[in-house]
């Protein structure tokens, strides 16, 4: 079959909305042709899917609107500031440094632009990928599965779920369940209680398991239990026949890697500075592409603050070509950005987002290069595990652009 070609000035994988914000601020800027595509048939992303409410920004949605609305709200931004989107298309890979191949119903194509952003999202590991022992019985999924069952399909669900995890999004899970008329039995974590944690659950009585690890699914025809484990050594099995897996979410990190893209080891998404440059020439990223996995206004955000760096390029064809990278010291998981830029910009929000596989109680971060002090900052909060907590990021301007790794480090 013959591959149509043709140009772009500015082409953005991904219509969620990281995608969306690049596309308006990009179109609103006179960024020339910017065309976004999306492999769904519908543009919005995961907010689609989810109808409880708290989404938005300072600009959309100002907190309040469910997830749909927001999405609505989102790619009507970007086609009223005159991007084009383009719907059910998948990018299959690529032909060149800004070339790409993509297929459609309406046929083959191969584009080439002066300027790629990567805006392709993350995703929850499925159960598989946790390493969680048993057979693969229906009943399995995920937050993403769920709601879409439920919300785009109007399946039903099963009689009684149990939910592993218990931040906002298992307790969404929990909260879409019960709107499917399905008993929550109980959510499951391996983390220990949250202070305060029974002040903030309202009316939800549903058990809350802390220190518990699950260790097997039963079940063939149909999940019949999940078997977990308590901190003390008591093993127990929870009778249902449906469990729902939330968090521990990956970047979509598929295409980038195609494209040689480097990837950050802690964030497993695409390093970058806080222009959102890759280490490829042209290749921009935004969104929880680089960290799985932040608000939708973060990603929206993340999208419109990707829009400067991009026109700069398109004037200047310039790129950096050494950047430290930054890095975060066990037992911190990751930092975003992770590399420092040549110019002294400052990330999205003035600082930088950080992750912990450890409750850490009022920590003292240290950020050194090279032996050198760059910043010491103590944090009022403990951070915990699957929140992002904040770093200022004005010490930037003292780290040696041709120098070594920059740390964090935890104290």
């Amino acid at each position: 079959m013959t591959r149509h070609e043709r140009t772009v000035d500015v082409l953005i994988v991904g219509a969620g909305p990281a995608g969306l914000g690049a596309g308006a601020e990009l179109a609103a800027s006179g960024a020339g042709r910017v065309e976004i595509l999306e492999r769904e048939q519908t543009a919005g992303g995961i907010p689609r899917h989810c109808h409880h409410g708290g989404f938005g920004g300072r600009t959309i949605g100002r907190g309040t609107a469910t997830g749909p609305a927001y999405a609505r709200d989102c790619v009507a931004t970007a086609l009223r500031a005159g991007a084009a989107l383009r719907t059910g298309v998948s990018v299959t890979g690529w032909a060149g440094p800004l070339t790409v191949d993509t297929t459609a119903p309406t046929g083959l194509e191969r584009i080439t632009a002066r300027a790629v952003v990567l805006a392709t999202g993350a995703r929850e590991r499925p159960r598989s990928a946790r390493l969680v022992p048993g057979d693969r019985p229906p009943g399995v999924l995920t937050t993403g599965e769920l709601q879409q069952a439920v919300h785009l399909h109007g399946r039903r669900i099963g009689g009684r779920a149990v939910v592993i995890g218990d931040g906002p999004v298992a307790r969404a899970a929990a909260d879409t369940l019960r709107v499917a008329e399905t008993e929550v039995v109980a959510l499951v974590t391996d983390q220990p209680p949250a202070p305060f944690a029974a002040l903030t659950r309202g009316n939800d009585r549903t058990p809350v398991l802390t220190r518990t690890t699950v260790t097997a699914l039963v079940g063939r025809k149909r999940l019949t239990g999940v078997a977990v484990r308590h901190q003390d050594g008591r093993t127990t099995t929870l009778h249902c026949d449906t469990v729902v897996f939330t968090g521990d979410w990956i970047p979509e990190h598929e295409l980038a890697r195609r494209g040689a893209v480097t990837l950050d080891p802690g964030t497993r998404g695409p390093a970058h500075d806080p222009d959102h440059r890759t280490d490829r020439t042209g290749i921009f990223a935004a969104g929880n592409l680089l960290h799985g996995v932040e608000s939708a206004g973060h990603a929206f955000a993340e999208g419109r603050a990707v829009a400067a760096p991009v026109l700069r390029h398109l004037i200047t064809g310039t790129w950096p070509a050494h950047r430290p990278a930054i890095a975060a010291d066990a037992p911190l998981s990751w930092v975003a950005p992770n590399l420092v830029g040549p110019d002294g910009t400052l990330p999205t929000g003035g600082r930088f987002l950080l992750r912990t596989a450890e409750r850490l109680t009022a920590p003292l971060l240290l950020v050194h290069q090279d032996g050198r002090e760059l910043h010491r900052e103590r944090l009022l909060r403990s951070a915990v595990p699957g929140r992002s907590f904040p770093l200022r990021a004005d010490w930037l301007e003292r780290a040696e652009p041709d120098g070594g790794t920059v740390r964090i480090t935890p104290c």
